[in-house]
């Protein structure tokens, strides 16, 4: 007889959200993850030097602030606590202060010179949606959207190729070059369709909601879901790897894996039209990350860069769309361009007084062996000369690296599959329910399913309802 109404195999937010909503709606519910820690995504250690406390693998989350899972639970009452730096985004450019992305559209539109009228054209509106924007932005799109106006404006705009609208509506390269960092977040090349959706997303969260950093490490964001969790009733097992969901005895399973591991999990029990869309299932790009521990912070040539607590190092459109190509192509780019977080100028509790910790990765192939550390310091160096000589220690993950500790970075791949128009629309399978699986009350959970990659937890949620509703 099954002791639990429900299991969710792995612990990553999406899994902890899943196993959250069900737990809210009075089941009993069991997690099972098969690492030591919990956390999938949002865990934290001290890779390079004893004291120095290093995110390994998401850092910054506009999502987890934007997101209704994430305002319906009370984090702060178990440890979380958001830090916000005084500006979300800088994109340092060669021989000028670049575009900063700061929470006003106003203040930013006004260092973007002659693009200044464009930008607030572009981005006001959607800022003014963005609430009813949210719901179709942060759920699936194949369904009937609750405010077709708002989400017709937005979707003009968003299912155009990054780099054709970044040049359409922006004279300067400031403007141009901030849009196209903020559409590498696709880690998709910029001519793709919908590659404007990431950088019209990630631009106006950062202006709706900012682009906030857990104190103490993504961690802490965790812990705070599996605290909340346990105080719901939910219980937590680590150390434990799920081999085949034979082994699983409840009414309902979530699975918090890509399309890869579940195949493995069902083993023959799948087969038809839904076993070969996953078979079939692609995964993008992976990355290659760096951890340093510095002795003291940045030496950014222009100091507003310092205030930010992400920067975009690339340099301009056209330098970003080439790196970006780079990878469908199989190959590395000499200049990558490198999306680098600096924790501790906000939260000094990371290291010890007066030192750093530094999180960067930039995009390579699926699987890719080169190494990348010396590409990503030319590059931090082209902005923060003598950035070399504050390095303490640092720590390389290769794809291969990430995934032997996460094994759902296939290759590296840190948002659960290619981002393509195709499987923004079919992910991972064109069904009424992209959750639900030919498996009674068997159901996926992770960022393989809709709305995708980052930390906010909408896919657990959201799985976790058409659970309930299929109970």
């Amino acid at each position: 007889m099954a002791t639990h109404d429900a299991i969710v195999v792995g612990s990553g937010p999406n899994g902890l959200a899943a196993a959250i909503e069900l737990a809210r709606a009075g089941r009993s519910v069991l997690v099972r993850e098969g690492a030591a820690e919990i956390g999938g995504g949002l865990r934290s250690g001290e890779v390079t030097l004893p004291g120095f406390v290093h995110d390994l693998c998401s850092a910054i989350h506009p999502l987890a602030a934007a997101s209704p899972f994430f305002r319906s639970v009370p984090l702060s009452e178990h440890g979380l606590e958001w830090i916000e730096p005084p500006v979300p985004l800088a994109h340092p450019l060669d021989g000028s202060e670049g575009a900063i992305l700061k929470r006003s559209v106003s203040a930013t539109a006004d260092g973007l010179g002659a693009d200044a009228g464009a930008y607030r054209k572009l981005f006001g509106p959607l800022v003014e949606d963005w609430q009813r924007l949210e719901p179709a932005v942060l759920g699936p799109l194949v369904r009937v959207p609750r405010h077709p106006l708002a989400l017709a404006r937005f979707g003009l705009a968003a299912l155009r190729p990054a780099a054709s609208l970044a040049r359409g509506k922006f004279d300067g390269e400031p403007a141009r070059a901030l849009f196209a960092g903020l559409a590498a977040h696709s880690i998709l090349p910029l001519e793709k369709p919908a590659t404007a959706s990431f950088g019209l997303v990630l631009g106006v969260t950062g202006h709706a909601v900012g682009w906030p950093l857990p104190r103490g490490g993504s961690q802490r964001v965790a812990d705070a879901l599996a605290s909340y969790l346990r105080s719901l009733g939910g219980e937590i097992v680590t150390g434990q790897p799920v081999e085949s969901l034979d082994e699983l005895d409840a009414r309902t399973i979530l699975c918090d894996v890509t399309p890869r591991q579940f195949l493995e999990l069902a083993g023959g029990r799948l087969e038809g039209r839904y076993r070969r869309s996953l078979e079939g299932y692609r995964y993008g790009p992976g990355v290659f990350k760096l951890d340093w521990a510095l002795s003291g912070p940045i030496p950014w040539r222009v100091p507003a860069w310092g205030e930010a607590g992400t920067i975009h190092l690339g340099g301009t459109l056209d330098e970003i769309a080439a790196s970006e190509r780079a990878p469908e192509r199989g190959e590395t780019s000499e200049r990558p361009f490198v999306l680098l977080a600096q924790p501790t100028m906000f939260d000094p509790s990371r290291a010890p007084a007066g030192q750093h910790t530094v999180w960067a990765y930039c995009h390579v192939p699926n699987g890719s062996t080169v190494d990348m550390t010396d590409a990503i310091e030319r590059q931090i160096e082209r902005f923060a000369p003598g950035f070399r000589e504050l390095v303490l220690g640092r720590k390389a993950w290769a794809p291969a690296d990430l995934e032997d500790r996460n094994p759902n970075l296939v290759g590296g791949d840190i948002g659960g599959g290619a981002n393509d128009l195709r499987q923004l629309l079919a992910r991972p399978a064109l069904r009424p329910i992209p959750y639900s699986t030919p498996l009674e009350g068997v159901y996926l959970c992770s960022a393989s399913t809709p709305p995708g990659g980052g930390v906010h937890g909408m896919c657990g949620q959201l799985a976790a309802r058409a659970a309930l509703r299929n109970a």
